[in-house]
């Protein structure tokens, strides 16, 4: 199949440090390609694919763009994307609103995969756009905020499994990996930390505006560099070390995150997740037997002591048979099959009724007929 992939403008493809969204497209990409499969990658021009590249931006624009909501980038990245989409035989977007808006415009089959959760601000958008592409979720949990949409399939995000050394020795510590802010509960894992006695390792960005209020405040004044200590944004590399060596992984969540694509790259190291059942949790997380799965700050203290009942190889296994690249893109290519079947469908019930002749209506009443 020929295939365009239309990734986010706001990072590079693979993502330097931090950028969920940005790791799938490109392993779901170089999955494609290795298949046999003709697939053009629109990022930024510092991306690296075995894909053909097509580029509006050499670099990712500045975030406070992105902070502020400024459409520019999206729109004109997005829009180079849809100008060339008439040579593919299915589109995927990964940007959201503007893939949608332009894919319902084109004949062409158009995949939207649902990245973000819904919303009181975005519901009003979903539900004038619900029929205008075909929809993925990334979780069941993700479909029950938001509107019937137009799915045609799910599928769970994935981690390069083998990139990930899974260990069975762990050190002292444990670990909090996400991007610094009130929704990832940053502040309620050191806590949990304190509370139950033990190290926590931090490690994200910190975005401007809010999220550093937040940092300053409620996070900082904790970090004494000796059990609550702040490692900043690290390098690929180092996160998969943080996730070999630790003991769990603490993520109380504060939102219905549609995939904590983060849980799956702990579980593939060998590290079980303590996490709120919120959002996708309960569909990534086996509590007790891959984590736990807790209700309450007091439940999270005490999963840290309990911590030690977890084997770190059914973490792995998890990993490996639920959110591996290969069943990702197992998936990913049976829905374009389906969509692009669809499709064809929907031309030909198009043309059909075109072609329907128009036979005029006849009004006869009994006054007019001869029935002698």
């Amino acid at each position: 199949m020929r295939i365009a992939q239309i990734a986010p403008v706001w990072e590079r493809v693979p993502p330097k440090m931090y950028g969920g969204i940005e790791v799938v497209v490109y392993l779901l990409t170089e999955e494609l390609i290795r298949r046999g499969h003709d697939v053009t990658l629109f990022a930024t021009g510092d991306s690296i694919t075995n894909a053909q590249l097509v580029s509006s931006y050499d670099i990712p624009p500045p975030r406070d763009l992105l902070v502020s909501r400024n459409p520019v980038p999206d729109l004109v990245h997005t829009g180079k994307a849809f100008k060339l989409a008439g040579q593919f035989d299915v589109v995927h977007n990964h940007t959201g609103f503007p893939g949608i808006v332009l894919g319902s415009f084109i004949d062409k089959p158009v995949l939207d995969t649902l990245h973000n959760r819904f919303s009181e601000d975005n519901i009003v958008f979903y539900e004038a756009y619900k029929d205008a592409v075909f929809y993925n979720s990334i979780s069941l949990s993700q479909r029950k905020s938001g509107p019937d949409l137009n799915y045609v399939g799910n599928v769970y995000n994935a981690v390069d499994t083998d990139s990930y050394q899974f260990s069975r020795q762990k050190e002292d510590y444990f670990v909090h990996i996400s991007r610094i802010s009130p929704d990832k509960g940053t502040d309620i894992a050191i806590d949990v930390a304190l509370k139950a006695g033990v190290r926590l390792v931090i490690a994200g960005k910190i975005d401007p505006g809010k999220d550093t209020l937040y940092y300053k405040e409620k996070i900082a004044p904790k970090v004494d560099g000796k059990q609550i200590i702040y490692k900043g944004e690290v390098s690929e590399e180092e996160k998969r070390i943080l996730f070999r060596g630790a003991l769990g992984f603490i993520f109380p969540l504060r939102w219905a995150e549609p995939f904590g694509l983060v849980m799956a790259e702990a579980m593939a190291s060998g590290t079980p997740v303590i996490a709120y059942p919120l959002g996708s949790v309960p569909e990534i997380v086996q509590h007790g037997r891959t984590g736990f799965v807790v209700s309450s700050f007091e439940e999270m203290v005490e999963a840290v002591g309990n911590i030690g009942s977890i084997d770190p190889y059914d973490c792995r296994k998890r990993a490996v048979e639920e959110f591996g690249v290969s069943k990702m893109a197992d998936k990913y290519e049976k829905l374009y099959q389906k969509i692009i079947e669809l499709k064809i469908s929907e031309e030909v019930d198009r043309v059909s009724v075109r072609k329907q002749p128009v036979v005029p209506s006849l009004e006869i009443s009994h006054a007019t007929l001869n029935l002698s």
